[in-house]
């Protein structure tokens, strides 16, 4: 109870932690690389002056020290271009490519948005400038701090999704508790109705009202067995699903509004399906219901099967309302809903029975705003 009552400060409390922590380590390279800038900056001055001495000196003079200096650089890539724009020398550059001029004012051009050049005087005279460019060592830490960044993204991006994971895990642990109790609590009151059918009947009731009123009793056990199977893995048997597809549709036909104008296109003959009966004809009620509530109670409703050589392709469409393209995808997302009442359950509980337990695909066919939607299952035959 302590942890839940804190955990979203505790939450909080981590990201600031780590924003900070992330802000002082870009800052702390940021003042590293500049530092180390001006050691490579110091380094070329130093270079400058060594050739200023090289070219003041006498014949005479010792030179080793000059000389040193002037070997000492063995990574810093640079020119040295004379006054009249000749190439003077250069330093830690492809020699293959030196010899052309394009690519050497290519290098300058750089040079010189990386760093200042350095000009080489004889007396007061500009006799020659350094041009030099980043060392590798100084190019390899400029791009540390984005792979800091990647880093920390692709580690926030593991905990979001664990996160996440582990909240819709309990979620439909949830769900799935819930479903089962409910077919618990269903089924006492399920037995008793049961029972007073076979009373009815002994009083020689009219059996009319008796086998509609079996009827809804069969569905009510169907409901049950459905809500008992959430959570736990179905069982798939070869079923014909034209014959499953009319037995949901003929039911939901009879309940349903007078002035919706009701359609089914099956081919003749059967067509085999792994499939789980009471989840399948599950499937179709929610769809239809969908379509039915899409129109308002009005309007046209079409039911039909396609057959191919390897599948078959289930569409439900309707007359109503339509939905917007970037909604396709999201409609079958939990919680997702636009009536005032719905809890957004039926179609993600849809495409879980569709692409989780038979190995099928669900989508958004096609759909056009106030024109209507069609709803394509698409399924392996047997």
């Amino acid at each position: 109870m302590i942890f839940t009552k804190y955990s979203n400060a505790l939450r909080w409390f981590i990201i600031i932690t780590s924003f900070a922590i992330v802000s002082l380590i870009l800052w702390k390279t940021y003042e590293f690389f500049q530092h180390f800038k001006e050691e490579e900056r110091a380094k070329m001055e130093n270079w400058s002056f060594a050739q200023t001495d090289l070219i003041n000196s006498d014949t005479n003079e010792n030179l080793d020290l000059t000389l040193k200096v002037l070997n000492s650089n063995k990574t810093t890539p640079m020119l040295v271009i004379n006054e009249d724009g000749s190439l003077a020398s250069y330093n830690n550059l492809d020699e293959k490519k030196i010899s052309d001029s394009l690519y050497v004012q290519k290098l300058i051009r750089e040079f010189e948005s990386e760093n200042k050049p350095i000009p080489v005087k004889f007396g007061n005279s500009i006799v020659s400038t350094i041009y030099y460019g980043n060392s590798p060592l100084l190019n390899k830490l400029k791009y540390y701090p984005l792979a800091l960044l990647l880093i920390v993204f692709l580690f926030g991006a593991v905990i979001f999704f664990f996160y996440r994971s582990n909240k819709n895990a309990t979620q439909n642990k949830l769900w799935s508790g819930m479903a089962k109790e409910t077919a618990h609590q269903i089924g006492t009151p399920l037995s008793s109705l049961i029972g007073w059918t076979e009373i009815l009947k002994s009083e020689n009731v009219n059996m009319t009202y008796i086998n509609e009123m079996e009827k809804d009793i069969d569905r009510l056990q169907t409901i049950t067995e459905r809500f008992s199977k959430i959570g736990s893995i179905p069982t798939l048997e070869v079923s014909d699903i034209i014959e499953e597809t009319i037995h949901s549709y003929d039911y939901l036909k009879a309940r349903s509004s007078k002035l919706i104008d009701f359609e089914l296109v099956v081919p003749e003959g059967e067509i085999l399906v792994n499939m789980n009966k009471q989840l399948y004809s599950w499937t179709i009620e929610n769809l239809v219901k969908n379509a039915i509530d899409a129109m308002k109670g009005r309007g046209k409703l079409t039911v039909s099967i396609t057959q191919l050589e390897n599948t078959i392709k289930v569409h439900v469409s309707d007359t109503g309302k339509g939905i917007a393209k970037k909604d396709f995808n999201k409609i079958f997302e939990p919680g997702y809903t636009t009536k005032k009442r719905g809890w957004g359950l039926g179609l993600s509980l849809t495409r879980r029975i569709i692409e989780d337990f038979h190995n099928g695909k669900i989508k958004v066919l096609d759909s056009e705003i106030d024109k209507g939607t069609t709803i394509q299952i698409t399924l392996n035959r047997a």
